[in-house]
C-alpha cells in the first residue's frame, strides 16, 4: 500500500489569483519628517496667537477700571465679550472650514482677529471696546473650531497625539503669556500699550503660522448644508449623556472665569496692596493647569472618569474655601488648587465628548466648547458683580455655586446609570467606589467605563 502523499498542492502560475494591487502609501505627516516639524510649529505659533488676543484684556482689569471708571463687572466684559463671540463664531466656522479648507480658514481667522487687536487700543470708551472684543472673538473661533480637523487630516495617526499636545501646549502658553505680556505693559505703560504689546507679539506669531504651514494634501472640500448640520446638533442635544458633558464643562469654566476676572482686584485691594505688575504675575498659575490635565487621563484610569469628576470638583471647591482666609498664603494656595481642579475637571468631561459621540464627533465637540466658553463669559460677569457686591467672598460664592450644580449632575449620572444598570462613559464613579481606589496600590486601572 503506497503511503499517502500528504504534501500541499502547488498551485500553477497560470491558476493563481490576480494579485491585488498594492494599497496606496500612507504620506500623511511622520515624525521626523521635515513636513511634520513645520506643522507642528505652525499650529503652535497659531495656538499663541489665539490665545494671546483672546485673554489679552484678562490681566488688566484692574487699570482699565481705575482709567475708565468701571466696575469689576464693567470692565469685566472685555474679557468675557471676546469669549462669547468666540463661542457664537465656532459651528460657523467649522462648517466654513468643510468648504473653504482648514488653512485658509486658520489664516484668516488669526489675521483677521490681530489686525481688529490693532484697533484696540484706539477704542475711546468701554461700548466700543467692548463692541470690537466680541467680533475679535468671533474671528478667533476658525482656529480652534479647524485646527483639530486639520492635524487629523494631515498627520499619520501614530503621531497625532504628540502634534495634538504641542497645540494644546500652544494655547496653553498664549493664554498664559496674553494675561502677563499685557498686565506687565499695563502696569508701566497703561492699558492702550498693554492692549498694543498683544496685537505685535499675535501678528509675529501669525506670520510665523503662515510661513511654516505646509499645504493641506487630504483635504477634501465639502458643500455647506447647514440641514445636516442642523440635524447632528439636533441629535446630539437630545442625548442626555452629552447635555451633562456640555454642562460640566460651562459649570468648570464659569469658576474659572470669576476668579481670574477678580483675583487681579482682590491682591491690590486691602489687605494685601500687591503692586498692579506683581498682581498681573499671578497667571504664572496657569502653568498649574498643564500638568494637572495631563494628570487626569491617568486620574480617571485609576478611579473612573465619574471618580476623577469628584476629585475635580472637591479640589476646586477647597480651593475656594481657602481662598477666603485673609491671607496671602491662603489666597495663593486656593487659587492654585482652583487651576488644577478646572483643568482635571475639563479635561475629564472635554474628553468623554469624543467618546460618547458616535457620529458627528466635530459637532459634538464644538458644542462643547461652545457651552465651556459660554460658562466663561457668564461665570466671568457674575463674579466680578459679586465681588463689586460683596468683595472676595461674593466672587468665591459664585464659583462654589457651580461646583454644587456640578457635582449635582455628576450624581445624577452616577443615578441614571444605576437605575439603568448599564455602564456608561462616566460610570464606575460613586463616592464609596472612589475613596476605596484613592487607598490601594492596585497597579491596573480601573475599567474606563
Amino acid at each position: 500500500m503506497q503511503p499517502s502523499d500528504t504534501r500541499a498542492s502547488v498551485t500553477t502560475p497560470d491558476a493563481a489569483a490576480p494579485a491585488a494591487p498594492p494599497a496606496p502609501a500612507d504620506d500623511r505627516h511622520r515624525p521626523g519628517q521635515r513636513a511634520f516639524r513645520r506643522a507642528n510649529l505652525a499650529l503652535f505659533a497659531a495656538g499663541v496667537a489665539t490665545f494671546v488676543l483672546l485673554y489679552s484684556t484678562q490681566g488688566l482689569l484692574p487699570i482699565l477700571s481705575a482709567d475708565l471708571d468701571l466696575t469689576p463687572g464693567q470692565a469685566s466684559w472685555t474679557a468675557s465679550a471676546a469669549t462669547l463671540g468666540l463661542a457664537l463664531g465656532l459651528l460657523p466656522a467649522s462648517a466654513i472650514s468643510d468648504r473653504y479648507g482648514r488653512t485658509a480658514v486658520m489664516t484668516a481667522s488669526t489675521l483677521a482677529a490681530s489686525v481688529l487687536a490693532l484697533a484696540l487700543p484706539f477704542a475711546p470708551d468701554l461700548t466700543t471696546l467692548v463692541t470690537l472684543r466680541v467680533l475679535q472673538g468671533a474671528a478667533l473661533a476658525g482656529l480652534p473650531a479647524t485646527a483639530m480637523a486639520y492635524l487629523a487630516e494631515e498627520v499619520h495617526p501614530s503621531a497625532l497625539p504628540s502634534a495634538m499636545g504641542l497645540y494644546v501646549a500652544g494655547n496653553s502658553i498664549g493664554g498664559m503669556g496674553g494675561r502677563l505680556l499685557s498686565g506687565w505693559t499695563a502696569a508701566g505703560l497703561g492699558w492702550r500699550w498693554g492692549l498694543a504689546a498683544s496685537a505685535v507679539l499675535a501678528l509675529l506669531a501669525t506670520l510665523a503660522f503662515r510661513l511654516l504651514i505646509p499645504a493641506a494634501r487630504h483635504f477634501t472640500p465639502a458643500p455647506v448644508d447647514a440641514r445636516a448640520l442642523a440635524r447632528t446638533v439636533g441629535r446630539h442635544l437630545r442625548n442626555p449623556l452629552l447635555v451633562r458633558l456640555y454642562a460640566l464643562g460651562m459649570l468648570f469654566m464659569a469658576v474659572f472665569g470669576a476668579v481670574y476676572n477678580t483675583v487681579g482686584y482682590r491682591l491690590i485691594a486691602a489687605p494685601f496692596h500687591l503692586p498692579e505688575s506683581i498682581a498681573a504675575s499671578i497667571f504664572v498659575v496657569y502653568l498649574v493647569g498643564t500638568g494637572t490635565s495631563a494628570a487626569a487621563g491617568k486620574l480617571s484610569g485609576r478611579l473612573g472618569r465619574r471618580g476623577a469628576l469628584y476629585v475635580s470638583i472637591g479640589v476646586t471647591a477647597a480651593g475656594l474655601l481657602l481662598s477666603l482666609a485673609e491671607s496671602l498664603t491662603c489666597a495663593l494656595l486656593g487659587l492654585v488648587l482652583i487651576t488644577a481642579g478646572f483643568f482635571a475637571g475639563h479635561a475629564t468631561a472635554s474628553s468623554s465628548v469624543g467618546r460618547t459621540a458616535t457620529e458627528g464627533r466635530a459637532q459634538a465637540s464644538a458644542l462643547y466648547l461652545i457651552a465651556y466658553y459660554l460658562g466663561n463669559s457668564l461665570g466671568g460677569t457674575l463674579g466680578a458683580d459679586a465681588y463689586h457686591a460683596t468683595g472676595w467672598p461674593g466672587a468665591a460664592t459664585v464659583g462654589l455655586t457651580a461646583m454644587t450644580l456640578a457635582a449635582a449632575v455628576t450624581l445624577y449620572a452616577t443615578h441614571q446609570a444605576h437605575a439603568a444598570r448599564q455602564p456608561g462613559p462616566l460610570q464606575d464613579g460613586d463616592p464609596h467606589i472612589v475613596w476605596r481606589r484613592i487607598g490601594t496600590t492596585t497597579s491596573s486601572a480601573a475599567p474606563d467605563r
